[in-house]
């Protein structure tokens, strides 16, 4: 009996070394990659330039200080939170929402604080809102 060797079929292309070669860039990417860790973000607000605008008749000033602290036309809050600023706002316009609202702001004061006092202006229905700013020349608040 004569027995026919049988072929091995030679099954394609051998993927090891591809592997190989895949995973060797993979470990250069990852160990040549750099990260940066950034910890806070450095932010300078800046400076309003211009003519202050020309205030007429009454005005409803928020003034939010380093702290985070209200003052309602120069009368200070006990309690600083949203619903103290609503109602102090409220008996200052008298329902009038018709009232310019200035919210003057520390530099240093937190951002939550002015959010928080537009916000409330907001609620309350006023429409003219303006953030005061200092000249960077003189040191002067213009609204």
């Amino acid at each position: 009996m004569k027995f026919k060797r049988q072929r091995v079929d030679d099954g394609g292309i051998n993927l090891t070394p591809l592997i190989d070669v895949v995973f060797l860039l993979l470990i250069f990417f990852m160990v040549s990659t750099t990260f940066t860790k950034e910890s806070r973000l450095n932010l300078e607000l800046p400076n309003a330039q211009g003519e202050p605008a020309v205030q007429e008749g009454d005005v409803l000033e928020v003034v939010v200080d380093a702290s985070g602290h209200y003052r309602v036309n120069e009368r200070p809050l006990a309690v600083h939170t949203i619903e103290a600023l609503m109602a102090a706002m409220r008996d200052v316009a008298t329902e009038n929402s018709d009232l310019p609202v200035i919210i003057t702001a520390d530099a240093k004061s937190p951002h939550q604080s002015v959010i928080t006092a537009m916000d409330a202006a907001g609620r309350l229905g006023f429409a003219k809102l303006s953030l005061s700013t200092q000249d960077p020349e003189t040191n002067s608040v213009d609204q």
